[in-house]
């Protein structure tokens, strides 16, 4: 009641206060109406990945070296760090003496072979000494395969000492530094990967009002809102997900953003969410004129056009192009003269 009464009186102040002026318009009217309008709520959502990996040591050792930190741009497969286990060279040196020793003894092998074949041809030795002579000569020849076999294994496991990003994308954090010793399957850094999000947490008295599909404006990097609490520039983006869960009093969604900027995971950016609807009365933002910090609008009167001071709302974005509320100072019905 008391809020229809200022208005009344800013109304009747309006009018009285300032001459009308005789003649007809020139400009085209508007019709004041009631319109609906959604009711925002600031919030602050969170940026988050649709994946984060961590990039693993396949063996086990000392990192050497790390070729990447924070916030790099990484590639699949890109070397990221190095972990060395000084026993692999050991065992490499080791499995080539075994090669050099069994090709040695495949040399003599083969000699023997040789010579019982040529006696057994003079008729001086016997077939089984032949035979003797092949099955030693193939054993050792197996054995030589299986110890490039084992040195290969060894040459492998060499070269996976090389960390590898497993996807592309950005580095959140490297948990260890040069010289640490890690385990087989250690995270060596986190890398996120896809596409970036906003992830929204509100009170679950809001939770009936959230909709899959519903647009909300985001703030750009450390925007704020502005007087009347819609921000002042934005970037639209639709909410894609709501979880049908509610922990510790909040629901939460999902909100996917078309280009959402050079954000950093987990960075904080303010949002407009809709929360409800609700009636208003709005005029185009065009036929508000402020002077000495008074906005006003010209009203059409039965004697002529008059200026009537009123008390602005919110302003969004309407059919009609930029909107204002009117909170006092005109009612459902009224024209108004548009510049």
């Amino acid at each position: 009641m008391c809020c229809a009464m200022q208005g009344l009186q800013s109304r009747a102040v309006g009018l009285l206060a300032l001459a009308l002026v005789a003649g007809p318009a020139t400009a085209a009217d508007f019709e004041v109406k009631e319109i609906t309008i959604p009711e925002l709520k600031a919030v602050f959502g969170q940026i988050e990945s649709r994946t984060v990996v961590p990039a693993r040591a396949r063996i086990g050792g000392t990192v050497t070296e790390i070729l990447v930190d924070e916030g790099r741009e990484v590639r699949d497969g890109e070397v990221i760090a190095r972990v060395v286990d000084d026993k692999i060279a050991l065992e490499l040196s080791a499995a080539e003496a075994r090669i050099r020793a069994l090709e040695s003894q495949l040399d003599n092998a083969s000699t023997e072979l040789e010579r019982a074949q040529q006696l057994l041809g003079r008729g001086v030795t016997t077939q089984s000494r032949v035979d003797q002579a092949q099955t030693t000569f193939d054993v050792i020849t197996n054995q030589i395969a299986a110890a490039i076999a084992d040195r290969s294994v060894i040459e492998q496991r060499s070269r996976e000492g090389d960390v590898l990003a497993p996807a592309t994308g950005r580095v959140l954090s490297v948990p260890v530094t040069q010289g640490s010793v890690v385990l087989p399957g250690e995270p060596i850094a986190r890398i996120a990967t896809g596409r970036y999000f906003l992830r929204l947490s509100l009170p679950e008295r809001h939770a009936a009002a959230i909709v899959e599909g519903d647009e909300v404006m985001i703030g750009r990097r450390g925007l704020a809102a502005n007087q009347s609490g819609r921000l002042a520039a934005a970037t639209p983006g639709r909410i894609v997900k709501v979880y049908p869960e509610i922990a510790d009093g909040r629901v939460i969604a999902d909100v996917d953003v078309a280009d959402i900027g050079d954000y950093f995971v987990g960075e904080r950016t303010l949002v407009s969410i809709p929360i409800g609807r609700r009636r208003v009365l709005a005029v185009p933002a065009a036929a508000v004129v402020t002077r000495h910090g008074v906005d006003y609008v010209a009203l059409r009167a039965e004697k002529g056009i008059a200026e009537v001071a009123v008390i602005l709302g919110e302003r969004f974005e309407g059919e009609d192009g930029p909107m204002v509320e009117i909170l006092t100072g005109l009612e459902a019905g009224d024209r108004i003269i548009l510049p």
